[in-house]
């Protein structure tokens, strides 16, 4: 059992449980591994859309938090596997500074994730799963949700595509994160076309999809991302599957397995 998706006190809109209590509680629920993959800086340039900027970690806490990280390592070495890791945002018009980045800093990595939480419209860019007004303020601006839907996914395709350099992360996270709000703002189209063109190019880079349980926990969302019948089709796809609870703290852990039919199917 591996959960790959697990923030730490680092997170400035997470919690302050300490990294050793997300290993105990992960040793309780009989994880054998764990990847810590806290947001990572954002790309030099780059304004945080959220009124609070606290999307990430500031680059200078880059250091501690490898440093703490190797300590619980060193500490529950032949208990648990830990692997250093970051989510890492992809920004359409900053690729080159994230490349940048990942070309510094990607050798102390063991794990990684790909993620896309903000989506550029024009000049501006929105951080499309902040919160549910947020979400209803850009469908409005661009037009209808299905343009957001659109505008997502295309975004998701490109930074699968995108040359990112030798360390780019191989883990699609939360592919369908831009259905947090469905509840509220519910779509007719499945976007099947669009969800299986990315699936078909993550099976093509040899990449992994996060089996993101947080959505469960999500009161307008309340499925997996992603959703039963886009693992099942990656699942025929071949394509590796790993459990991310997302946790931004340590109750979280685990958040979603219950409901993940496929996951307990192949264990």
């Amino acid at each position: 059992m591996k959960d790959g998706h697990i923030h730490t006190p680092f997170c400035p809109h997470g919690t302050q449980d300490p990294i050793e209590a997300y290993v105990e509680k992960a040793l309780l629920l009989g994880f054998q591994e764990i990847s810590f993959t806290e947001h990572a800086p954002l790309p030099a340039g780059f304004i945080d859309p959220t009124p609070e900027r606290d999307s990430s970690m500031d680059i200078k806490q880059l250091e501690d938090y490898f440093g703490k990280i190797n300590k619980v390592k060193s500490v529950y070495s032949g208990k648990i596997k830990i692997n250093t890791g970051l989510e890492v945002d992809f920004i359409e018009g900053f690729e080159e500074e994230t490349k940048k980045f990942l070309d510094q800093y990607g050798k102390y990595l063991d794990d990684a994730i790909l993620s896309v939480h903000f989506l550029k419209f024009g000049n501006r860019y929105d951080c499309l799963d902040y919160s549910p007004d947020v979400f209803g303020q850009m469908a409005e601006a661009y037009g209808n949700i299905d343009e957001v839907y659109q505008a997502y996914f295309k975004t998701l395709l490109q930074s699968i595509y995108y040359d990112l350099g030798p360390y780019k992360p191989k883990r699609i996270g939360h592919m369908t994160l831009v259905k947090k709000f469905h509840k509220k703002y519910p779509v007719k189209n499945a976007f099947v076309n669009e969800i299986m063109e990315i699936l078909k190019a993550i099976k093509v880079k040899g990449y992994e999809i996060d089996y993101n349980g947080a959505g469960f926990s999500k009161p307008l969302c309340k499925e997996a991302y992603p959703p039963d019948w886009v693992a099942e089709k990656a699942e025929e796809l071949k394509i590796p599957l790993i459990y991310g609870s997302d946790a931004h703290q340590v109750k979280e852990l685990g958040q979603g397995l219950s409901m993940m039919p496929l996951w307990k199917r192949n264990r």
